[in-house]
């Protein structure tokens, strides 16, 4: 979950490094540190605990640090706790590990991942003179390179082939030699990595925004891949140490896509952004009035034979899955299981070649996500991935891929990314309803209108935040919060509650309406503010009736509904409305409600809200 960044070319390193890691800080922000080499000169290494803006008063802006050749690193602990000590990057000498200066190690590395043998590999180096000075698994990887590299005098890239094949685990590695100046040596398993090049440049980072203002021209290094950085040059390896040809990928989306654009924060941006996210989603699946996923190699005949579904995913990807759900059995008659991505890879897997295991994830790199639909594979199953990255990992190891035209999302919190994997999903599944001959032309049509009717709805939506900023304030000192809702409502629950307590801190809870007299009920007491999702019009008086039975306790209501619903007035506090649109799609309309009252409520409690504490936005370590 951490962030890194490499540069080497003709321009001071530093500045471009820490502009880098400024478009990484969503991957992680308790500490950060910079390597950079200035010819023949000694690497000199920074680190700083906290936030970025640390490491870049403590270089002047990287000013203090000259050469044209470095890597960078912000950080989310995972072994060892937030230090200067911890924080990377690493190197293979037996040094303090946490001050400044030029360092005589003859291996210097940052890393994003988790080394799960490194207490074996840490006893076998103790054993062999070697000395640590951290407690984290980069600082045992960077030695291993240094111990094959000097034991067998071999060069780095058979180095770090000989490291690969000992350890175990996920990384994305960026390392320099000592001995090879105004080189750096790239590895990567399961860990996300890309590589640029543009003139007598060359780059590396975690994702696409923190090297897209120098190059739109990238590779994606594979799983089990070296790769050897030059100034404007870059060559692959295999873990036989034998080069291998990459394509280059063009980068589409612009650059200041992933810039604030006059906002105060990202979420805000991104909440703004998803009209247009689930515009252009929906029209990259939908021709000439009608669905086609041709382009994923999804044909009628395929889907047709589908027998059953599992939808597997984390987060708000899960909540995709669990709205999606009910959309996918209604349409199309088709069984569906939402599974958590960390539940699924470790069960026993009763699927077959007619089951289809649908990955949702926005980054493609979710490490667990990755890790089932592997499991999937081997057990024989079909998969179809729906990510927002091209390229990702998990979009070239599915069988097929349906592409989320989100663009980039920095905000931890996602938002845009959650509205357009609900379209994708919104169209998987009337293209499977038409298939399965549930679905004729004139419905298929119906819901295709429907479909592209939302970003229009959605953007009226957003008109209305100003009285979700009052409402906002006026409950941000809550302690407990709870969401409530039957069917799809129940679905959009779970995401609004978890968008309230990831960004805020307030204790928030989802649970189905009818859920309530079976224990949770007991937790509501005078001021807790409870929040009804209404748009279900055949479960509109149920939901209201739970309410009612909260008020009774004491509660402050809020409803959120459908134009024409305007008799929740007679039970509820505070009304929140959004336009009416087919059932099967108030989800999309819903959601974003819930959104700003997480963002407002994060915002009038003064909270950092696009790096909230704890989280980063890729979960790509187990």
């Amino acid at each position: 979950m951490c962030g890194i960044v490499g540069y080497t070319g003709t321009r001071p390193a530093a500045p471009i490094l820490l502009d880098g890691l400024s478009k990484l800080e969503y991957r992680g922000y308790d500490s950060a540190g910079l390597a950079v080499r200035d010819g023949e000169a000694l690497a000199q290494v920074v680190k700083a605990t906290g936030k970025l803006r640390n490491l870049r008063e403590k270089t002047d802006e990287g000013r203090a640090l000259p050469g044209c050749c470095g890597i960078g690193h912000t950080r989310w602990a995972t072994h060892g706790e937030p230090s200067q000590t911890n924080a990377h990057p690493h190197v293979s000498g037996n040094c303090s590990g946490t001050g400044s200066g030029p360092v005589e190690s003859a291996v210097v590395g940052v890393h994003n991942g988790i080394i799960e043998n490194f207490d074996e590999l840490k006893a076998k180096l103790l054993r062999h003179g070697y000395q640590f000075y951290s407690e984290t698994d980069t600082e045992v990887v960077v030695k291993l390179v240094d111990y094959y590299y000097n034991k067998y005098k071999i060069g780095p890239v058979d180095a770090i082939n000989r490291m690969m094949v000992r350890v175990r685990g996920s990384y994305a590695l960026a390392i320099m030699f000592k001995d090879f100046p105004g080189e750096i040596y790239a590895a990567r398993k399961d860990s996300p990595m890309i590589i640029g090049v543009s003139g007598d440049e060359a780059f590396l980072a975690s994702d696409v925004p923190a090297i897209l203002k120098y190059t739109r021209s990238v590779y994606y290094i594979g799983n089990m891949e070296l790769a050897r950085l030059r100034p404007g040059s870059v060559t692959f390896y295999d873990l036989n140490g034998d080069e291998i040809t990459k394509e280059q990928t063009q980068i589409t989306w612009d650059a200041e896509a992933a810039e604030k654009g006059g906002y105060e924060h990202f979420m805000i941006k991104e909440i703004h952004e998803q009209p247009a996210a689930v515009r252009d989603t929906l029209a990259s699946l939908v021709k000439d009035g009608a669905i086609d996923l041709s382009g994923a190699g999804l044909t009628d005949e395929a889907l047709a034979s589908v027998t059953r579904v599992h939808i597997v995913a984390c987060g708000s990807a899960w909540h995709v899955g669990m709205a999606a759900q009910y959309v996918l059995e209604d349409l199309a008659a088709l069984p569906v299981r939402v599974e958590l991505a960390s539940e699924f890879r470790y069960r026993k897997l009763l699927l077959d070649e007619n089951a289809l295991v649908l990955v949702i994830s926005q980054s493609g790199e979710t490490a667990d996500s990755l890790a089932a639909l592997r499991a999937a594979k081997a057990a024989g199953a079909r998969t179809l991935a729906i990510v927002n990255v091209v390229g990702s990992t998990i979009a070239r190891e599915a069988d097929s891929v349906l592409y989320t035209l989100a663009g980039p999302e920095i905000a931890v919190a996602t938002t845009k990314a959650y509205s357009a994997q609900l379209a994708a999903m919104y169209a998987l599944a009337v293209a499977f309803g038409r298939a399965r001959g549930l679905l004729d032309e004139a419905a298929c049509a119906h819901y295709v209108e429907e479909m592209l009717a939302l970003p229009e709805k959605m953007a009226r939506v957003l008109e209305d935040k100003e009285r979700i900023q009052w409402f906002a304030s006026k409950y941000a000192g809550a302690r407990d919060i709870f969401f409530i809702g039957r069917g799809l409502d129940y679905a959009v629950s779970l995401e609004g509650s978890l968008k309230m307590k990831e960004i805020s801190y307030i204790h928030s809870e989802a649970y189905a309406a009818g859920e309530l007299k079976h224990g949770t009920i007991s937790l509501v007491e005078n001021g807790t503010l409870v929040i009804g999702v209404l748009t279900q019009d055949d479960l509109f008086e149920k939901t209201i009736s739970n309410l009612v039975e909260c008020k009774a306790r004491g509660a402050y209501l809020m409803g959120l509904t459908s134009f024409g619903h305007y008799s929740v007035e007679d039970t509820v506090d505070f009304t929140v409305y959004i336009p009416k649109a087919d059932q099967h799609f108030m989800g999309s309309l819903a959601v974003i409600p819930l959104q700003l009252l997480g963002y407002y409520t994060s915002v009038a409690r003064g909270l950092d809200v696009d790096k909230p504490r704890n989280l980063a936005k890729s979960v790509t370590v187990e």
